[in-house]
């Protein structure tokens, strides 16, 4: 649900973010804690974010200082995470999703660690129960939105599905999110495959691309500055009414508009969903793995379940944790999302990844 995220720009405009890296003891010039036993260092996509009060808790009653590092997009994150296994940047990665789960567990990125809560997690998002590498922090469904203002002015029906997208009536309408290097491009991608089967996805794409579909770096380009919807593509003048993000990117639009709507400005193609799971883990080699552990078991408390959702703007997995009413209204979850088995997304993602560049972006 890197809740891919995720929706950044919210928790870099309350400068949560920023907040946080502030609570960090020293450190040398890697970022990691200079052998400092009470630093816990999490990397992380760069939509982390929490309540300045909840984290102070936790290091209240833990003794650990968090340390964060942003690494970009999650797809760029995984991939440094992977390079630097040997000696990583942290303690903690959190961010990696069913996406690309598979490659960051085969190449050892993360050392087993039961968290304390994980018999709460409901058990349709848990994942590798046999040695427990990866702990369930979030879920949100990824999705096609769309600027209801420009349809409303052009006289047009938003898409509603996957088949809608090729129509000519969208053409030049859509951008989307590189697939080899962003999660919710590559949960686009795969929800593609999901729909249209292995024998049918790239004859689609083909369409798409014939359609005019633009792609960009990360979500944080596509959403704030091409996508005519959000408050930030209205700043950067987005001429793109229609973006993949993520099913709970509409209430984010009415949470923080001043003053806020009754309505949300954007709305969300049901039919075009993918159901996104995003995991943390204690890295393999990890300096202050006391920390890191206590960390996990924090991410899955509730106090740190309920505060979540209206930062980072994603779902809790943990049952009994609060949704708040403004997801409930603007942002629901999807009734039937695309989802693929882990196993099929090892065994072809990366297959998959080029055979779309080949196709979309060259």
């Amino acid at each position: 649900m890197s809740i891919t995220k995720k929706v950044s720009v919210l928790a870099v405009g309350l400068g949560m973010v920023g907040t946080l890296a502030a609570c960090g003891s020293s450190s040398d010039d890697t970022g990691h804690g200079s052998g400092d036993s009470r630093t816990v260092t999490l990397v992380s996509h760069d939509s982390w974010a929490v309540s300045k009060d909840v984290i102070a808790a936790f290091e209240k009653n833990s003794g650990y200082k968090v340390k964060v590092l942003e690494d970009g997009d999650a797809g760029q994150a995984v991939n440094k995470a992977i390079l630097t296994k040997d000696n990583p940047q942290g303690d903690v990665f959190f961010g990696v999703d069913n996406t690309l789960l598979s490659r960051a567990l085969d190449n050892g990125l993360f050392q087993p660690y039961e968290a304390k809560g994980l018999d709460l997690v409901l058990p349709r998002y848990r994942a590798d129960q046999d040695k427990h590498r990866v702990t369930p922090v979030d879920t949100g469904d990824i999705c096609v939105n769309y600027d209801k203002a420009y349809f409303d002015k052009h006289g047009l029906t938003p898409p509603k599905s996957f088949d809608d997208l090729v129509e000519p009536e969208y053409k030049d309408l859509l951008v989307t999110e590189n697939a080899g290097s962003s999660s919710p491009g590559l949960g686009f991608l795969l929800g593609t495959a999901a729909r249209y089967g292995d024998d049918g996805w790239q004859d689609y794409w083909k369409k798409l691309k014939a359609n005019g579909v633009k792609v960009v770096d990360g979500w944080e380009q596509a959403y704030n500055e091409e996508f005519s919807g959000s408050s930030g593509g209205k700043k950067a003048k987005g001429d793109r009414p229609l973006v993949v993000s993520y099913a709970s990117s509409p209430p984010a639009e009415v949470v923080y508009a001043d003053p806020q709507p009754a309505t949300a400005p954007t709305g969300v193609a049901d039919g075009t969903c993918f159901r996104q799971v995003e995991y943390a883990g204690l890295l393999s080699n990890a300096e202050n793995p006391g920390g890191g552990k206590a960390l996990l078991d924090f991410m899955l408390s509730k106090t740190f379940q309920d505060d979540m959702p209206l930062n980072m703007f994603v779902y809790p997995v943990r049952e009994g944790a609060q949704v708040p009413e403004s997801f409930r209204k603007f942002g629901p979850q999807a009734q039937d999302p695309e989802t693929l088995d882990p196993a099929k997304i090892a065994d072809n993602r990366d297959q998959w990844v080029k055979s779309w560049t080949s196709l979309v972006l060259k």
